[in-house]
């Protein structure tokens, strides 16, 4: 790395309308106003868009209003010029606060701003808080939002895929646009004939911890670091928008800003997205943060992420930061150690593997409160952010706790250290927002009940996950005091394992010993196609999902669509990662238009005829279509109905909001010899398919057929 002036004390200085502190490695001002960071300067250089008199770097539900609290919460002074701290916090006082691109909220709002000695940064987080005094209210669109420099800026790093040389401005605006507002055709620069497309550049925030934009020029760079992921929604799945360059929508103007840009979500609305409504009654508060806004210099861009990687694996052996105080973050001292081992029990798969076991704490699930009507902004009830015009993210199934198939119950306690769970059975069918495909608002819709709020779409409180090693020993560090339930997910294993009624108290060390994880089966397996690993990587084109357009592809790839053979056929090249339209018109490369219903064919062979109950058990982790039909035979055998968009195809994704569907049918109807069953999907437009993550046909020839036709 390049050297860099030796760091002195902190010093912060303050006028009317902001704040200064710096270091000499950085120097930041905060907008009074509003709790904005409207300068960073590195080693002399600002980092931020300070040219185009938009914000510059914002918390989207900023502190603006009429009542404020503005204070220094960190003096340097008395601590020898160790660190600067300072804080805008607006007081909503029972009405709506901020104006910001996430809407406002019936909350107070503090954004803090942190500078240590030597650091290369700035720390900021937001405190959000509702006491029982406040109406009911809901958070929309929530992050922390940077625009850079566009004069500096030119490389971005997502991950090791996405490290590339970025379009500039000009590319953008004299690009020619697609089938949403987001995406263009490139008719310049590197990537000229190219889709452009924000979502590309989506990612897994909890595989990556830092992400960002350098310069070849100035060979500097600019990170977000998340230190922990506990203050994030959705688990360890979660996909969000990461960087991009600005997508203006005002394609006339051929001059208009469009800087590189970093964005961190805590509550996001993308591939099935996530709620935060607070009732009346919520005592609430939420500390998002603190995170790093990390700045390096080096010789060259993978330097300089490297260099990223390794501060955000400091930044999380440093957490939770002794130096946070006067808000709602307990201590080092205060927090909990929960640690066990899981152990797979599959009675049909003796010796059964697991792999990237990923273990967790969430809020025990609940049915969220109704939101009040949101007047602008994103979110809840609001207005759409993205391409779909509002068809958003807030229509999930319920999910239902099937069974304990070993105790006939949740989990439970079984003697000293030795645990037993449930996994998730499947999807119940009070789903949200249902008659109102792909237009759910943010409380119940029309056409049925509020959705139960799970690990996966959960905002509102705080999570904590780790990977456990190959061996299923898990230790999660760091833990807010609370009762939570116990989540585990694993590739190689359908569904989830779940252990309610977690008391963890603080500085506790709690030993859970072994947790035994019997999986739901509905009888023995007849086949499988894809490996359950909640996103559709493994499939044909899976590993390359990000980047626009593979449903206009999709019909050059499989002109007769997909026609597979179990023992024949190979997931990895003849199943394609997404089912969508079968486009009939050749030229199409706008991805505009529609496509004609899809049919997909899954061919097998039994020896022998079979009796009793078959269920096909559908992993789905995508959602663009109303229904699926299935047909065994050539004879419909049930329909999958309570489907709710997730825009996961829209956005070039590969993994959203994942669910269970289980269609039952009488297995008397497979055949001795060849079998046929068919997965349909309606015709529509070019996106309105399905993303599976897998498939399994189970066989209980104990169990009476279904008397009706399936429809889940």
């Amino acid at each position: 790395m390049l050297s860099a002036p030796a760091a002195e004390v902190v010093t912060l200085e303050q006028n009317d309308a902001s704040y200064l502190l710096s270091n000499r490695l950085v120097a930041v001002t905060v907008s009074k106003r509003s709790g904005d960071l409207i300068s960073l300067r590195y080693l002399g250089l600002e980092m931020l868009d300070t040219a185009s008199g938009h914000q510059a770097a914002y918390w989207s539900h900023n502190a603006s209003g009429s009542q404020k609290v503005i204070r220094v919460t960190i003096d340097p002074q008395a601590n020898g010029g160790e660190r600067a701290e300072v804080s805008i916090k607006g007081i909503s006082g029972g009405n709506r606060l901020g104006s910001g691109p996430g809407g406002s909220v019936i909350a107070d709002v503090e954004i803090r701003y942190a500078l240590g000695r030597g650091d290369s940064g700035v720390y900021t987080y937001a405190i959000f808080s509702h006491p029982t005094n406040y109406p009911a209210t809901s958070v929309g669109e929530a992050r922390f939002c940077a625009k850079l420099n566009d004069a500096v800026f030119d490389w971005m790093t997502v991950d090791a895929r996405r490290n590339m040389a970025m379009i500039t401005t000009y590319d953008w605006n004299h690009g020619t646009q697609l089938n949403m507002k987001e995406v263009r055709r490139m008719n310049s620069g590197l990537y000229k004939g190219q889709a452009e497309h924000k979502y590309d550049y989506s990612a897994n925030q909890f595989v990556v911890r830092a992400w960002g934009w350098s310069s070849t020029a100035h060979r500097v760079g600019l990170w977000f670091v998340n230190p922990s992921v506990e203050y994030l929604s959705g688990g360890p799945t979660k996909y969000e928008l990461s960087s991009h360059r600005d997508a203006t929508f005002n394609v006339n103007n051929l001059n208009a800003p469009a800087p590189p840009t970093l964005l961190n979500y805590w509550r996001g609305s993308h591939y099935g997205g996530s709620l935060c409504n607070i009732a009346a009654t919520d005592n609430w508060t939420k500390v998002i943060g603190p995170f790093l806004i990390y700045c390096n210099a080096g010789s060259d861009h993978d330097g300089l992420w490297h260099d990223a990687l390794a501060k955000a694996r400091t930044e999380a052996k440093a957490w939770p930061f002794e130096w946070v105080a006067g808000v709602d973050y307990p201590s080092q001292r205060e927090r909990a150690t929960v640690t066990g081992r899981l152990v797979l029990n599959d009675p049909y798969v003796p010796g059964a593997r697991m792999s990237n076991i990923l273990v967790g704490l969430s809020a025990p699930d609940y049915t969220p409160p109704a939101p009040p009507r949101n007047r602008g902004g994103f979110g809840p009830g609001g207005g759409g952010e993205d391409e779909m015009n509002g068809a958003v993210t807030n229509g999930y199934l319920s999910r239902l706790k099937g069974p304990d198939i070993q105790d006939g119950g949740p989990g439970s306690l079984r003697g000293t250290n030795h645990l037993v769970g449930t996994g998730l059975g499947r999807l119940g069918t009070n789903g949200f927002g249902r008659g109102r495909f792909g237009r759910g608002g943010g409380g119940g819709g029309s056409g049925g009940p509020a959705r139960v709020v799970n690990w996966q779409n959960d905002a509102k409180n705080y999570e904590f996950w780790v990977a456990a090693d190959e061996h299923g020993n898990f230790q999660i560090p760091n833990v807010r005091p609370g009762t939570y339930t116990l989540h585990a997910i694993a590739d190689g294993v359908l569904g989830d394992f779940s252990l309610s009624n977690m008391v963890v108290s603080a500085g506790e060390k709690l030993e859970l010993g072994k947790v035994h994880w019997q999986p739901v089966r509905h009888g023995r397996q007849l086949w499988d196609i894809g490996v359950p690993n909640r996103d559709a990587s493994e499939f044909f084109k899976g590993d390359d999902y990000y980047h626009w357009g593979w449903y206009v592809q999709y019909a050059k790839l499989f002109p007769n669509d997909v026609n597979f053979v179990v023992g024949q056929s190979d997931y990895r090249r003849d199943w394609f990662f997404e089912q969508v339209p079968h486009s009939e018109n050749p030229t199409n490369t706008t991805g505009a238009g529609s496509g004609r219903a899809t049919t997909w064919t899954v061919n097998f062979t039994l020896p022998a005829t079979v009796h009793g109950k078959a269920t096909l058990r559908l992993a789905i982790c995508g959602v663009g279509a109303r229904s699926i039909v299935v047909s065994l035979n050539s004879q419909v055998i049930g329909r999958v109905t309570d489907l709710v968009y997730n825009a996961t195809i829209n956005r070039d994704g590969i993994g959203g909001y994942w669910e269970e569907h289980d269609l039952d049918f009488d297995a008397a109807k497979l055949v001795a010899g060849t079998n046929m069953l068919q997965l349909s999907i309606p015709a529509g437009g070019l996106t309105s398919g399905i993303i599976y993550d897998y498939l399994r046909l189970e066989l209980d020839e104990q169990a009476a057929p279904p008397a009706t036709l399936s429809t889940n």
